[in-house]
């Protein structure tokens, strides 16, 4: 065996690995994988094991200094994607491993500080600056604590300069820990018979205890033991026997009973109502589809599917019937969805065909419940994980299926940290890694999607009809139709309204008449209604008649939306929240007004419209509690409520038979963004919104409203028309050389100085058009620098430079890291 070994750091910022000498006391139990302690400069930090090492370029190595898992926790081909995301996204090694490493394992290398006494007398005390008494006193009352926890009880204040100052002084002293992990399996205390069960019937009663209540307390805990050969939770047994822990403790003593510590999983799934098992019969295109990838899951050199399918077309059993062959093969699969709030529907219809072997994985579960569901995947107790895009980095050993459901949606991009990673793409190179197939699915691909799949590069397929659904609510129209596609629901009309008309008309409420009059239809009818907006809050943005001052939040440089449910103005991008002003920051004036609409303020409006209707809102703000939308979904689906009102949320994946009508408000939201794919999200969202109707027998409408109403956006979506926007899209595409015809890599400076972000935007233009010249590279070009839509985003300005060419990253490869300047290949917005 090797006596060294190559270890990624686990620090983001960290972009290479490292070799480490492997000591006398670890020797054969190093493996790829293997997440290890070691000495980092004059810290200690935390690592994974990528290979073994014959002979390193260094001579004078440091030791690994502790083996801290048992076994790996990382495959081999974790391990391979990693390396292959750093390479890709240009992103820090150390970031791509520590995607893979669960929630509450990964541990940061912290310092400890401690107070020494014997340095602090009431002269050096009061010399102490403010900020360094207010350390001295939080040491002395809590007493040594690592700096994440000084940071957690000092938010938002720069304590590192008075600190160090307390060190020089000798006041404070320190070092350097590795903290213990978040989370660890947990355990629960149990009791077991000690004797046969047959005995526990020849027990004198008199011997447990002094009175009739005791002594039947007592029999009772014996004779349930009796009844189950396997250890019993304590709760268990005091909630059946009325006992207590003196009870158990006194027949603990007397040898008729011991205890256990036994492990219990903490399973998100397990209070979950699983539906009957019900395969259906394939319609015509659905068997078309499914006959040309059942050959094809055991062709190794099988090029991804992508299955573009009407809303409503069936999709997911596809998915489904491709997950059991994957697992008759003994495989695991792997099932992304692009929302939360589709996991509880999609996980039912999961569970309810493959029992006990689903798992679930995202950001709302507990730690705990992440944690334990990870060290399930990797033991090979869980064959089918469904999750959101983080989900994608499960230890599963035998992938054999990888399913990308909604693949256009923008969640599957990671934008906020490093790496800077797509889902699609990753989802691709794991795939070829692993040797298993990927399948993406949806109504609206991405033009890049759709074009790949048209190239040759992808197998493209199609469902380009509804499939029939919910024949409970079937009419006697449907009744006289005499083939399975002849049942199936079309796609629902869309009436596009003018809201300029609406405003000559004289109507200034948010909704137009035509969408009232509908409204009253629907509920009359016994039916249900959805209305999108995607704008939460009850006021986009507060504003003064007298000087025209827009409240901002101070990190952003956004306008702050003010939440009635909070009674606060709250800045979508940081969080940031303040009270209400009763007078203008600026001029003083008390005109100070909320202008916009919000989901908050529509419903109000809705409910003042339609006393008597049940109306329920779906939006981030609603859903901020665990469990929420499971419980939203629920109610709407049983229908305990009439109207759902809510944000993009309620594009994906909803499968309501009652909802006849979709409003839609401001259709045009989003579509004049400076950005090339702005009419792509537009188109996306407004198709998909519309398929939340007539998904049944019962049919159904959308009403669109619009001050646009002849955006060619608009009017396509109103169609219902992908491949027409695709040709119009593909067109405007290739005029002016955006993806897919060219690839994009986003330079993204930050500074809190507005000039010197725009400095050395400029500087770094540069630089990067001399490479362009030096290099020949005649097809790659700059465009900008140029401030940001965005332009200030927690407390920085920032500037971009957009380096366009058939390889952008290749004038990239040796411009060095620098702390200001953020690298984002292949960028889903320009924003």
């Amino acid at each position: 065996m090797s006596s060294f070994v190559d270890v990624s750091i686990n620090i983001s910022q960290i972009d290479q690995s490292y070799s480490y000498r492997v000591p006398t006391e670890l020797e054969g139990c190093l493996q790829p994988g293997s997440l290890v302690l070691v000495p980092f400069g004059r810290r200690l930090a935390q690592g994974v094991v990528l290979a073994h090492q014959e002979k390193p370029a260094i001579e004078d190595l440091k030791d690994v200094l502790e083996l801290l898992s048992d076994e790996p926790v990382l495959t081999s081909q974790q391990l391979e994607l990693a390396q292959w995301l750093s390479v890709a996204t240009m992103a820090p090694l150390g970031a791509c491993v520590g995607l893979m490493l669960p929630v509450g394992l990964s541990r940061r290398a912290d310092v400890l500080y401690t107070l020494r006494d014997s340095a602090l007398n009431e002269k050096t005390f009061t010399a102490l600056s403010p900020l360094q008494k207010r350390l001295v006193n939080i040491l002395k009352k809590k007493g040594s604590l690592r700096g994440a926890q000084i940071s957690y009880a000092m938010p938002k204040i720069d304590w590192q300069r008075p600190m160090a100052r307390l060190r020089a002084q000798g006041i404070v002293r320190s070092e350097n820990v590795l903290p213990p992990p978040r989370v660890k399996s947990k355990t629960v205390r149990t009791a077991a018979l000690s004797v046969p069960a047959s005995t526990v019937a020849t027990i004198e009663v008199n011997s447990l205890g002094a009175n009739e209540n005791t002594q039947s307390r007592r029999m009772a805990v014996l004779q349930r033991l009796a009844a189950d050969p396997m250890p019993i939770d304590f709760s268990w047994i005091y909630a059946q026997t009325d006992a207590n822990y003196a009870d158990l403790t006194l027949l603990a003593d007397m040898g008729l009973i011991h205890f256990n510590e036994t492990e219990v999983w903490r399973d998100p799934l397990v209070d979950y109502e699983v539906p009957d098992a019900t395969v259906p019969n394939l319609t015509g295109d659905q068997q078309a589809v499914w006959d040309a990838i059942s050959p094809q899951l055991e062709n190794k050199r099988a090029k991804p599917f992508l299955l573009h399918g009407v809303t409503s077309s069936g999709k997911t059993e596809i998915y489904m019937r491709a997950v059991q062959e994957v697992l008759a093969k003994g495989k695991q699969a792997l099932i992304l969805v692009p929302e939360i709030a589709m996991t509880p529907l999609t996980v039912r219809r999961f569970m309810a065909r493959f029992p006990n072997q689903v798992g679930i994985y995202h950001s709302k579960l507990s730690d705990g419940e992440r944690y334990d569901t990870w060290r399930r995947a990797k033991r090979g107790d869980l064959n089918v994980i469904i999750g959101s895009r983080s989900a994608l980095f499960m230890p599963l050993e035998k992938l054999g299926l990888i399913v990308i459901d909604e693949c256009d949606n923008d969640s599957y991009d990671e934008t906020e940290r490093l790496p800077f990673y797509h889902a699609v793409e990753t989802a691709e190179a794991y795939a070829k890694i692993c040797d298993a197939r990927l399948i993406l699915g949806s109504a609206t691909p991405r033009i890049t999607q759709y074009y790949k799949a048209e190239k040759g590069d992808w197998q493209l397929l199609s469902l380009p009809r509804r499939v029939p659904a919910h024949l409970e609510y079937k009419s006697d129209a449907v009744d006289a139709r005499s083939t399975l596609e002849e049942s199936a629901p079309l796609m629902p009309p869309v009436h596009i309204v003018d809201m300029r008309e609406e405003l000559i008309a004289g109507n200034r409420q948010p909704l137009s008449r035509a969408l009232l009059e509908a409204l009253a239809q629907t509920l009359e009818a016994g039916q249900q209604a959805i209305l999108f907006l995607n704008r939460k809050g009850s006021a986009t943005y507060v504003f003064c008649r007298t000087c025209g001052f827009v409240v901002r939040c101070p990190r952003d440089d956004v306008p702050l939306t003010f939440h009635r449910s909070r009674k606060a103005l709250l800045c979508h991008h940081c969080g940031y929240t303040r009270q209400m002003p009763k007078t203008c920051p600026s001029c003083g004036s008390k005109h100070i007004r909320q202008l916009g609409m919000g989901t908050e303020r529509l419903e109000d409006f809705v409910k003042e419209s339609f006393p008597e209707a049940r109306v329920l809102r779906w939006d981030a703000e609603s859903t901020r509690e665990k469990g929420a939308h499971e419980l939203i979904l629920s109610h709407f689906s049983a229908h305990r409520a009439d109207i759902l009102i809510g944000t993009q949320m309620l594009a994906k994946g909803l499968d309501f038979p009652k909802v006849t009508l979709v409003g839609i408000i401001l259709a045009e939201l989003g579509l004049n963004l400076p950005d090339y794919r702005a009419g792509e999200r537009v188109f996306q969202l407004l198709t998909q919104v519309a398929g939340r109707a007539g998904r049944s027998p019962l049919g159904g409408r959308v009403i669109m409203q619009t001050y646009q109403p002849d955006n060619n956006v608009i009017q396509l979506a109103a169609k219902h028309d992908f491949n027409q926007f695709y040709r119009q899209e593909l067109s405007y595409r290739r005029e002016l050389n955006y993806p897919p015809f060219s690839r994009l890599t986003r330079l993204l400076i930050q500074e809190s100085n507005p000039a010197l972000a725009q400095s050395k935007a400029d500087a770094l233009a540069a630089e990067l058009n001399q490479k362009i010249v030096g290099m020949g590279l005649k097809r790659t070009t700059i465009i900008g620098p140029s401030p940001c839509y965005y332009e200030k985003m927690a407390g920085k300005f920032r500037w971009q430079l957009i380096v366009r060419g058939p390889n952008p990253n290749l004038i990239l490869e040796d411009v060095p890291s620098r702390e200001w300047l953020l690298v984002e290949p292949d960028p889903p917005d320009l924003l």
